[in-house]
């Protein structure tokens, strides 16, 4: 059987994107993504490894992605698998989690995995709607539904932040912002009174990745953008920061296991 994969695009207020993979058996480096995001194998197994834990999927189990977390999730035994994955945008998360508990911030999820057979088939039935009819009049109140249900069960709501914490989300959102530009670790360090080296520690310490890391899985995650805008890989490249084209076909395959070029035709 030929590997097959699908992405989708929710149109509306909501931004989601999702992605259907059948007998696949490639292989992900540790990456991250700037949403909180759900994936789940509906044939196979994988070894999922997120936040330094590790956790065997199997259909039945969802896997829960947290914001700018390093994750990877790879076939058991070099088999293949059939796999979905939901990606969210962090402020209509946000939306939804203050409708339950009215938190300033949004609350990660304590938990990598969620083993609940009534969610899993709730997660299952929607994303496979969503991939024939990405239109479907109800799919906000299906995913607000099955988001507020994950929610429920593996969020803890108003978890303090400490000094260090706020540091590293301060350094986050502008490693995450003009990303043609070069690194801006050291005036980040020199603006806010800090070692550049004590910067460094506590943000890998914090995330699990390191700055430079970090910023390129933002420069993919905004190469996503413009090419579902239809925006040539060539324009695409210069705009996030890469060298030219090649440079950012082979990042964009080692993160996505696609082409560029592949996941634009999704699209258009």
């Amino acid at each position: 059987m030929i590997n097959n994969e699908q992405f989708f695009r929710l149109p509306g207020p909501i931004f989601a994107e999702g992605r259907r993979s059948t007998n696949s058996g490639r292989h992900y480096k540790l990456h991250m993504h700037r949403t909180f995001s759900i994936g789940a194998v509906d044939c196979g197994e994988v070894m999922y490894q997120a936040a330094g834990q590790e956790a065997r999927l199997v259909p039945g189990t969802l896997a829960l992605i947290n914001p700018d977390t390093l994750h990877s999730c790879n076939p058991v035994d070099r088999k293949k698998r059939n796999y979905y994955i939901l990606y969210l945008d962090v402020s209509w998360c946000l939306q939804v989690q203050k409708s339950i508990w009215q938190n300033k911030n949004f609350v990660p999820a304590k938990e990598i995995a969620l083993e609940n057979e009534l969610i899993y088939h709730q997660y299952i039935e929607t994303m496979g709607l969503l991939v024939k009819n990405n239109e479907l009049p109800d799919r906000e109140s299906r995913l607000t539904e099955l988001v507020r249900s994950i929610f429920l069960r593996t969020c803890e709501p108003d978890i303090p932040f400490s000094g260090s914490t706020l540091q590293i989300a301060r350094l986050k959102q502008q490693l995450g912002s003009d990303l043609s530009r070069p690194l801006p670790l050291e005036q980040f360090a020199a603006t806010h009174r800090i070692n550049p080296y004590t910067l460094l520690r506590q943000f890998k310490a914090g995330t699990g990745i390191t700055p430079h890391a970090f910023r390129l899985n933002c420069r993919i995650d905004l190469a996503k953008k413009l090419l579902r805008a239809g925006h040539e890989p060539s324009v695409v490249a210069l705009e996030c920061g890469f060298f030219d084209q090649s440079h950012l076909h082979r990042h964009f395959k080692a993160m996505t296991a696609v082409t560029p070029k592949a996941y634009q035709e999704n699209f258009t």
